[in-house]
């Protein structure tokens, strides 16, 4: 059976870890790849090395969502690859948490995502063809102490992964979520020399997003976990 064929991707939430591996390998797969953080200025040097467009948006801004589209659609069409990696964090004791702060780790993480996603599924549906990629972490099936807004975020992040899977799927459109169980190796993040390969490679990572692509549409994932091979779980 064939398996599906993309011509484009974005990337929201782009820096220097797994959306720059990704950023890699889809261009070298030959999609057109274009790469969505608020701060493009970080994101040149991956652009230079990859023919790659970088975009600015905030995510939890509707109307920089919508705008985003709206540009990307008039200057080289909807992407068919659409993929959410952007969240933010807010740590501490539970009783001393800010509650603005909550607030906007809750927005960049779940409703930046739905926000992203709605515009994707809107594109996608007429053509009954895409997939929409959700980036979840140990967070996203594990509440740990110290860290509630991360799990609120990424719980409903995975519930929204779910749902639009269940909906999307007969219509043509592949979604999943990746459970990223494990830190990521990358700029200034690397293994302890005394506890080898502690870290994810995100290179390692990046190709199993791009076999979730690869998967014919009679056996799609909605859900995979990856995690180092020392960690216990």
């Amino acid at each position: 059976m064939a398996s599906p064929t993309y011509k484009s991707a974005l990337i929201v939430g782009a820096g220097q870890g797994l959306s720059a591996s990704l950023t890699r390998l889809l261009r070298k797969e030959g999609l057109a790849v274009s790469i969505v953080a608020r701060d493009t200025a970080k994101l040149a040097p991956l652009c230079a090395e990859t023919g790659g467009r970088a975009w600015s948006c905030d995510a939890q801004n509707e109307t920089e969502v919508q705008r985003l589209f709206a540009d990307i659609d008039r200057e080289q069409g909807a992407p068919d690859v659409v993929i959410y990696n952007a969240s933010a964090r807010s740590r501490g004791p539970f009783i001393e948490l800010v509650p603005a702060e909550v607030q906007r780790a809750m927005q960049v993480t779940a409703f930046g995502a739905f926000l992203v996603a709605q515009q994707a599924a809107a594109r996608m549906l007429p053509k009954r063809h895409g997939a929409i990629l959700f980036t979840g972490a140990s967070a996203s099936v594990k509440g740990y102490a110290l860290s509630a807004p991360f799990a609120m975020g990424k719980f409903a992040l995975r519930g929204l992964a779910q749902s639009l899977a269940r909906e999307l799927a007969p219509q043509g459109i592949h979604v999943a979520h990746f459970v990223i169980d494990g830190g990521i190796r990358g700029p200034g993040h690397n293994d302890d020399p005394a506890k080898p390969d502690t870290l994810l490679d995100p290179d390692a990572i990046a190709l199993t997003y791009l076999n979730i692509l690869r998967q014919p549409r009679s056996a799609w994932t909605w859900e995979i976990e990856l995690r180092p091979w020392v960690e216990r779980f």
